[in-house]
């Protein structure tokens, strides 16, 4: 927001209003003067524009660049557009944002399962167990039968991935030093924390270092 002063340069009070206003507002506003035949104070303030309610085509045209930008699912897609609805209003038939979700699938642009199996292989090569791998494909949206292969491969793969875990920790086998009972808790917190099993957990934590741990 700007504030201007008009006003008459023989009355000599200018410099000392805008010298007040300053004072009083600090940065908020940009403060000037300009000489006139009046004294008066002119606002003048830029607001954004709040946008218009969506419609149908206006709906399908926010899916696309969602779509365009990121990697999703239907369900995470369908509350995108719902909450878009809610903050910018509607207008026209009723809104179906899980329809547009299933179109943007049917045309390609979203995949479900290539998206968990995407999501639980990262988080598989970072350590984390079935357990998180199940909450963050829950979290985005995922039914059942789109995240039951990748649960599946996540709960195969656990030793390993736990492994990984413990090793960019220096838990267990990949400790220099044995730790102590207070280390050991807090590396379990760790691991499970990760996502991974107590059994396998604890028994990564009481490993000897340089022990090999086997599939039992």
């Amino acid at each position: 927001m700007s504030v201007v002063i008009l006003c008459s340069c023989r009355s000599g009070h200018a410099g000392a209003i805008v010298k007040r206003l300053k004072a009083y507002f600090g940065r908020a506003f940009k403060i000037g003067c300009q000489c006139g035949t009046n004294m008066a104070v002119s606002l003048s303030s830029t607001t954004r524009r709040r946008p218009p309610p969506l419609d149908q085509a206006g709906l399908e045209r926010l899916a696309l660049r969602y779509v365009e930008r990121f990697a999703t699912t239907r369900g995470k897609l369908s509350a995108y557009l719902t909450r878009k609805i809610r903050e910018r209003g509607w207008e026209g038939e009723p809104a179906d944002p899980d329809g547009v979700a299933e179109r943007m699938a049917a045309l390609g642009y979203v995949d479900d399962r290539g998206f968990a199996e995407q999501k639980g292989a990262a988080l598989g090569r970072r350590g984390y167990g079935a357990r998180r791998v199940a909450e963050t494909l829950r979290a985005a949206g995922l039914d059942a039968a789109d995240a039951a292969p990748v649960l599946a491969q996540a709960q195969e793969g656990a030793l390993e991935s736990a492994l990984r875990l413990a090793r960019r920790k220096r838990i267990g086998p990949f400790a220099e030093t044995p730790a102590d009972a207070a280390q050991r808790a807090r590396q379990l917190g760790q691991l499970l924390r990760a996502g991974h099993a107590p059994p396998l957990a604890r028994r990564i934590v009481e490993a000897r270092p340089g022990a090999i741990l086997d599939e039992e």
